[in-house]
C-alpha cells in the first residue's frame, strides 16, 4: 500500500497546517506553505480538509506569492511591496502571464491607481497585447500606464455607440502616462470613424473521449533473434500526467497522441504543455494541463491561427489580425485536453467496464 505524507507526517509539514489552520503569518506565507505541502505529496483536497483552504483558494495563493516573490527579487518601491504583503493575492494571480520586469511595473501601476481586481486584470492583459506588438503605435511608451491607455484607445476606435465609446476614452485618459499618449486618446473626442475589429479564431481544442483514443507506448527490444542481454538491457517505461509522457534515460520524453488527420499532415511537430487557463482564450471549466501541438515549417501568417512566438526569451502563443513583424515558429495545430476520469480505479477492473 502506497505511504501517504498523513501516514509519517513530518514536524515541519505538521507546524505548517496548524499555521494554516490557524491562518498566521501573511498570505504570502501561506502561499509558500501550500506549495510546500503539495510538493510533499499532500492533494489540494487533503490540505483543504486539514487547514479549511480550498483547493482554488490554495491555487490563487500559490500562484500570487510566486508572483509576489519575482517582483521582490525584479524590484519595487516599498509601498508597493506593503501593500501587497498584506492583501492582493487576487490581484497578483492576474499578473501570472506578464514576465518578471512587466509584474513590477504592473504592480507600480495598480498601487498609484489603487486599482481593483476587474481593473487590474485590464491592466494585465493590456501590457500583454502591447509587449506582443512588432513596433510601438504611434504616440504610445512602453510605460505600463500608456499600454493599457492604447488597449482602451483601441477598443473605443471599435465601438459606434457613442456612450461605450466614451467609456473606453476615459479609461484610457485615466491610464495615458506621457503627454503623447493622452494627445492620442483625445484625437478620439473629435475622431469618431470607427475601425471593426476582427475576432479571434477559436482554439483548435479537442479532449480524449475515450480509452481507445489514449494509446499506450511501449519499449521495443528489437528484431527476432535476441539475446537476454538485449531483453535485460531495455528499462521499464515509466508513464507519468494525463496524457501518459514517457521519460528515457537520454532525457528525451514522448507523449502517446491519437493519430488523428491534422497529427498526421504535420511535417515538424513539437509538443509543449501549459495550464488551460496560460491560454490567449482561457477554456471553460476548471484549470487543467493542456498538450499544445505546433508544426514547425508552417511559419507563415494567416489570420484564422495562432502561433507559437518568442518574445522577451520566452516562447508565447499567439493570434495576430495583422503579419507580425517578429518571426514566427511555428503554427498550433491542436491542443489537446486530458480525457476526464471519474474514478480511475473503477476503470481498472474489467469486469467493472464489461458491465
Amino acid at each position: 500500500m502506497t505511504e501517504t505524507p498523513q501516514d509519517s507526517p513530518n514536524p515541519e509539514h505538521k507546524d505548517l497546517i496548524f499555521s494554516l489552520r490557524r491562518k498566521e503569518g501573511t498570505w504570502v506565507e501561506w502561499g509558500q506553505a501550500c506549495q510546500t505541502l503539495q510538493k510533499a505529496g499532500y492533494n489540494p483536497q487533503e490540505i483543504f480538509e486539514e487547514t479549511g483552504f480550498e483547493p482554488i483558494q490554495q491555487n490563487q495563493v500559490i500562484v500570487g506569492a510566486q508572483v509576489y516573490s519575482s517582483m521582490v527579487s525584479t524590484g519595487v518601491s516599498e509601498a508597493a511591496r506593503e501593500y501587497f504583503e498584506r492583501r492582493g493575492s487576487e490581484i497578483l494571480y492576474e499578473l501570472r502571464i506578464l514576465t518578471q520586469p512587466e509584474r513590477a511595473a504592473a504592480a507600480e501601476l495598480i498601487v498609484a491607481q489603487s486599482l481593483d481586481i476587474e481593473a487590474s486584470r485590464d491592466v494585465a492583459k493590456a501590457i500583454k497585447d502591447f509587449s506582443r506588438l512588432g513596433k510601438l503605435p504611434e504616440g504610445f511608451t512602453n510605460h505600463p500606464g500608456d499600454a493599457t491607455a492604447y488597449y482602451f484607445w483601441k477598443l473605443a476606435k471599435q465601438k459606434a455607440d457613442l456612450q461605450e465609446r466614451s467609456r473606453f476614452i476615459a479609461q484610457g485618459l485615466r491610464f495615458a502616462h506621457t503627454q503623447t499618449a493622452r494627445q492620442q486618446v483625445e484625437k478620439l473626442l473629435t475622431d469618431f470613424s470607427v475601425v471593426s475589429s476582427q475576432p479571434a479564431p477559436r482554439l483548435p481544442v479537442y479532449r480524449l473521449e475515450t480509452s481507445d483514443e489514449l494509446p499506450r507506448v511501449l519499449p521495443i527490444v528489437g528484431k527476432m533473434p535476441l539475446t537476454s542481454a538485449e531483453l535485460q538491457a531495455v528499462t521499464p517505461v515509466q508513464e507519468t500526467g494525463p496524457f501518459k509522457i514517457i521519460h528515457s534515460v537520454a532525457n528525451q520524453a514522448w507523449v502517446p497522441i491519437p493519430g488523428w488527420q491534422v497529427l498526421r499532415q504535420a511535417e515538424d511537430p513539437i509538443v509543449i504543455l501549459c495550464d488551460s487557463e496560460q491560454l490567449p482564450s482561457p477554456l471553460p471549466g476548471k484549470p487543467e494541463e493542456v498538450l499544445i501541438v505546433v508544426d514547425r515549417t508552417q511559419q507563415e501568417w494567416d489570420a484564422n491561427n495562432y502561433f507559437l512566438v518568442e518574445t522577451a526569451g520566452q516562447l508565447q502563443l499567439h493570434w495576430f489580425p495583422e503579419s507580425p513583424d517578429i518571426p514566427i515558429i511555428g503554427r498550433v495545430i491542436l491542443i489537446m485536453r486530458p480525457k476526464k476520469v471519474l474514478d480511475e480505479e473503477f476503470t481498472k477492473d474489467p469486469w467493472q467496464i464489461d458491465e
